[in-house]
């Protein structure tokens, strides 16, 4: 499994949400580039940028700063948030992006999810946000009439591998991950899964890799020192462990 950590870009700072409430923001860091380059520095190979602004508003303002990252770090890099378009989804590309993560086009506009499928069909993800069952949409702030099991398996029938799945009554809390919602997922679908949301300890990093999961995103609790990063990946890679 992949341990990949987040950072969550606004205003070009690194910030946590709870909940997704952009009301509820923490700034963890002034330089993101530094933040990517300690990450990278404790292992990790992968990065997970999302853009809040973009979530919120649908503007692009971090361009620079996911060129520096990607120019400055050999970190793999997937970023969402507010891409809506083909554009967005090029310029990001173009800017060495490995992958994007789309959201609520995917629900909101099938067709263009499926151009997206066809132009660049392994670099695609979905981000799957829900709550009690449903998908949100618009930075998490809308919930759509689409049943998460339903929506996921409609993705795989279109070509989509991998996706991001968040409960976000988790996210931010420091509560644990929701594994019930992941081992269904892992039944019902064929799809390379990424947890996002509420992963919190060692031990959850285990029982996630021990399910089968594809990777697992980590974030507040990084920044709250609740895991190692280092410790957590030297872990994963002993093999005793591994699913």
């Amino acid at each position: 499994m992949i341990l990949i950590p987040a950072i969550d870009l606004k205003n070009n700072k690194a910030v946590r949400l709870i909940q997704g409430d952009f009301k509820q923001e923490t700034i963890y860091s002034n330089d993101p580039l530094s933040l990517a380059k300690v990450f990278e520095k404790s292992g990790a190979t992968h990065l997970h940028i999302v853009d809040l602004n973009g979530a919120e508003d649908g503007k692009m303002i971090h361009e620079s700063t996911i060129k520096k990252i990607v120019d400055e770090t050999n970190l793999s890099l997937e970023v969402g948030g507010g891409i809506r378009s083909l554009e967005r989804v090029k310029k990001l590309l173009d800017l060495g992006v490995t992958e994007v993560i789309v959201g609520s086009i995917a629900v909101e506009d099938p067709d263009l999810l499926e151009d997206m499928i066809k132009l660049y069909p392994s670099r695609i993800i979905v981000s799957i946000d829900a709550k009690d069952g449903y998908v949100l949409t618009r930075g998490w702030q809308q919930t759509s009439r689409q049943k998460v099991i339903t929506f996921a398996k409609m993705l795989e029938n279109i070509g989509i591998k991998k996706i991001v799945y968040t409960d976000i009554s988790k996210d931010g809390m420091l509560e644990g991950p929701n594994f019930k919602d992941y081992a269904l997922l892992l039944k019902e679908t064929n799809l390379k899964i990424i947890a996002s949301g509420g992963v919190t300890s060692l031990d959850d990093i285990i029982r996630l890799n021990q399910m089968g999961l594809y990777g697992a995103i980590i974030g507040k609790a990084l920044y709250e020192q609740k895991i190692d990063l280092k410790e957590a990946l030297s872990c994963l890679q002993k093999g005793s462990y591994l699913a």
